[in-house]
């Protein structure tokens, strides 16, 4: 029985054919909400085409690839006030558990210090496993509703207003260190 060796995945900018991919990813993860009673999570329509464009020619797509070059994952981020805010993060099913979501996390945290942001932020549901839990384990914390910054603060009305508050639902914040950067790991 051979070792089979951590490759770290390929993360790089989407292609405009691979768009519906990134869609597939979001329906595929979004069946994992129907045990927890989040039906409406799990029927919500990914994001649309012309979005993840926009995007995409932004420079603020990621996604990572598999040996095969197929995405698996993927991320969409924008500026909100002084932080990199974290659209939305996507890892397939299939794909869970190989910390390639962290990778694409570590991706934008290196891009958003490196233009200067203070900070990853991202709005995430309070008690589902492999959302705020998991963001607390790789260096987010809740912010208080007297933390919320103007541009977080629209986003949590835009999210209640979509219904989605019917859960618990929080902003996480996690600090850029100017210039430090995180140990690299090898090839």
């Amino acid at each position: 029985m051979h070792m089979h060796m951590y490759t770290p995945p390929r993360i790089r900018p989407p292609t405009t054919t691979e768009l519906p991919t990134l869609q597939d990813i979001e329906r595929a993860a979004g069946e994992a909400f129907r045990p927890l009673g989040m039906t409406a999570v799990a029927d919500d329509e990914p994001p649309a085409i012309d979005l993840l464009e926009r995007f995409r020619t932004a420079g603020r797509a990621w996604v990572a690839a598999d040996s095969d070059g197929t995405p698996v994952a993927y991320l969409i981020s924008e500026p909100v006030d002084t932080a990199e805010h974290i659209e939305q993060i996507t890892v397939h099913p299939r794909a869970a558990r190989n910390r390639i979501g962290q990778a694409l996390i570590e991706h934008t945290a290196e891009r958003a210090r490196a233009a200067g942001r203070d900070a990853l932020t991202l709005t995430t549901f309070a008690d589902v496993p492999w959302n705020a839990p998991y963001y607390a384990r790789i260096g987010f914390r809740v912010l208080g509703e007297d933390e919320l910054t103007p541009g977080l603060r629209e986003i949590r009305v835009h999210e209640a207003a979509l219904g989605l508050d019917r859960w618990p639902r929080v902003a996480m914040r996690r600090d850029l260190t100017p210039g430090r950067t995180p140990p690299r790991t090898a090839p």
